[in-house]
């Protein structure tokens, strides 16, 4: 897909991860939607239009159904279709899981994968309608190998990937592409209270020695959406974390 005039949204996207992958869609001549659940700041509007293209902000939460109705609804009316996804928003709630309630693991299981399934489901149709889309969904290798502490957010995020690859089956009968993305250790607000000795620890065990960046995640998200010819996959950018 040339990108070039698309247009583009992307849940939690006002900050990290989410902001990035936004700029760097804008950088490539999309049309760009933000979101976040009550403001999204004026300096990252400011960034994605200084691309020269458009950009909206829509705000929701995407744990709460009515709101994910209203966020595509007000999407379409200020932009037209929607020709690609990026379901970024995400929580943690981490604890030792005999310590763990069910509020807690609820809690995430009903943003992370809920809401990605919620917002899936409602942009599917209209690009199933229009036979054409990309759905890309940020999962993680915890999702892929677990982690201790973080039994809701690996539950959360191994659901995303079997969303994902449902998707994917569905959507290619309408030329509909889903594929996932599972970042490792990102410099990010979810990494940035760790300790340095916990960081040091942790990038120790990475091939390339290191925390990967938001920049690092916002590519693979371009190569996918460019590339028509993968659908259904996970691609892992973790520096060799799981390898």
């Amino acid at each position: 897909m040339n990108l070039t005039g698309k247009n583009v949204f992307v849940s939690g996207s006002s900050r990290g991860i989410g902001a990035q992958i936004a700029l760097e869609f804008a950088k490539k001549g999309a049309n760009v939607v933000l979101n976040g659940r009550t403001k999204v700041s004026e300096e990252l509007i400011a960034d994605i239009k200084a691309q020269g293209v458009t950009c909206e902000v829509v705000l929701g939460d995407i744990s709460n159904e009515a709101d994910v109705l209203k966020m595509v609804k007000e999407a379409t009316e200020k932009m037209g279709n929607i020709d690609v996804l990026v379901n970024n928003a995400g929580i943690t709630a981490d604890k030792l899981l005999i310590g763990m309630d069910e509020a807690s693991f609820e809690q995430v299981i009903n943003v992370n994968l809920t809401g990605t399934f919620r917002m899936t489901k409602a942009f599917l149709k209209k690009m199933c309608k229009k036979r054409q889309g990309v759905i890309i969904n940020i999962s993680s290798v915890v999702g892929l190998h677990g982690n201790a502490g973080q039994a809701n957010y690996a539950a959360s995020k191994a659901g995303i990937i079997g969303l994902t690859k449902t998707t994917a089956k569905e959507g290619a009968l309408r030329n509909v592409r889903c594929n996932a993305i599972a970042p490792g250790m990102i410099a990010s607000d979810m990494t940035k209270e760790l300790s340095a000795k916990v960081k040091d620890s942790i990038s120790e065990k990475i091939l390339l020695k290191r925390f990967g960046t938001p920049e690092e995640i916002a590519h693979a998200a371009i190569f996918l959406a460019e590339n028509d010819y993968i659908t259904g996959q996970v691609l892992t950018v973790d520096g060799g974390l799981s390898f």
